[in-house]
């Protein structure tokens, strides 16, 4: 599959930017898949107006590969896309693993009806350059790639200029998630994909949750064609869009009017720091990110979108004070939640 053979409603979308959330994993308190709530939560970001869903990322639970859930949350959650609206979201699949599995998963994800994968290259931390670039390239043989710099804190590794340059001239490379959490790094990404004549072909997409807006504000620096020149970062796939993500389609509607202009208020950084405040309470930043899924989970939770925080590890659980830390982050930013807006809506997407 290549990147022509995307939908072209779907790719102009995608290359628009927009917000494409990291689809978590809604469990029973058996820590078995609630068929229900998975479905609910895909019904949940198709009509807040989110581009596309990522399934089978880090926010879903890399684990789910070990209990046999990969395939069966990948299939519910592309027969909400093609069902639920009239529209076709961007869909994209997490890839891990080595490359024999890393090819299966890719190839999965094809025969699902999936526009992307989201490569993982965690499980080649001791890889060459040489050998990620070789990797990337089998996978994009197969479909169309978004690459993922992971922050090493939660397992990724440091990826140099050199890997995203030749990353970025791989043609069926369609997208990146950025995601070091580490401006320097960014850095290197988007002038990777300039210096690869790229920028045209590869969209990019923030996953820099500690700096969202700044991230969706910027116009990068770069140089094309030796002359200077600028690169946006036009949407996010992002775990922390997993919720109040109507408010984080608003807050990408507002951002798309404004970039571009000479003068940016004020006004903006103070929210860049605010939905910074809110991601590190969800994150759990302050334990180094111990509960960063269970921290998700309880946001949805608390608007009845799960029944529960269960993760699939038992031990997998809230930070020690994240909880008061996620109450602290509702009652200092209410405008940034959108519970009205699942209210409204929550009996109708529980429907079977």
């Amino acid at each position: 599959m290549r990147i022509d053979e995307i939908p072209v409603e779907s790719l102009a979308a995608f290359r628009r930017g927009g917000v494409i959330p990291a689809q978590p994993l809604a469990l029973t308190a058996k820590r078995e898949l609630d068929t229900r709530r998975q479905r609910a939560l895909s019904r949940y970001y198709l009509d807040a107006g989110a581009v596309g869903i990522a399934v089978g990322v880090h926010t879903t639970q890399f684990a789910i590969r070990d209990v046999g859930l990969y395939e069966p949350v990948l299939q519910l959650a592309i027969e909400e896309a093609e069902s639920w609206i009239s529209r076709t979201p961007f869909m994209v699949a997490g890839v891990v693993g080595k490359t024999s599995q890393a090819v299966a998963e890719a190839q999965l994800a094809k025969s699902l009806g999936y526009h992307a994968v989201l490569l993982g290259l965690a499980a080649l931390n001791d890889a060459s350059v040489d050998e990620l670039v070789e990797h990337c390239k089998m996978i994009a043989g197969i479909m169309p790639v978004m690459g993922f710099y992971l922050q090493p804190a939660v397992g990724g590794r440091n990826l140099p200029y050199a890997f995203w340059r030749r990353f970025a001239e791989i043609e069926n490379v369609v997208g990146i998630k950025l995601a070091p959490f580490n401006r320097y790094k960014t850095l290197d990404v988007v002038r990777g994909v300039a210096d690869a004549g790229a920028r045209d072909r590869v969209t990019l997409y923030t996953g820099n949750d500690d700096h969202i807006v700044g991230d969706l504000l910027t116009p990068f620096p770069v140089s094309i064609n030796g002359q200077p020149d600028t690169i946006n970062i036009v949407g996010g796939l992002l775990g922390h869009w997993s919720v109040w993500t109507r408010k984080a389609v608003e807050l990408i509607e507002e951002i798309s009017a404004v970039r571009g202009t000479d003068v940016i208020s004020s006004a903006w950084w103070t929210r860049d720091a605010a939905v910074t405040d809110s991601n590190g309470a969800f994150f759990d930043a302050a334990n180094d990110y111990v509960g960063v899924i269970a921290g998700l989970h309880e946001v949805l939770r608390r608007q009845g979108l799960l029944e529960g925080i269960w993760c699939l590890d038992p031990g997998e659980d809230l930070g020690p004070g994240q909880l008061e830390e996620i109450d602290r982050v509702y009652r200092s930013y209410p405008e940034l939640n959108d519970d009205a807006f699942v209210r409204e809506n929550l009996d109708r997407w529980l429907t079977d």
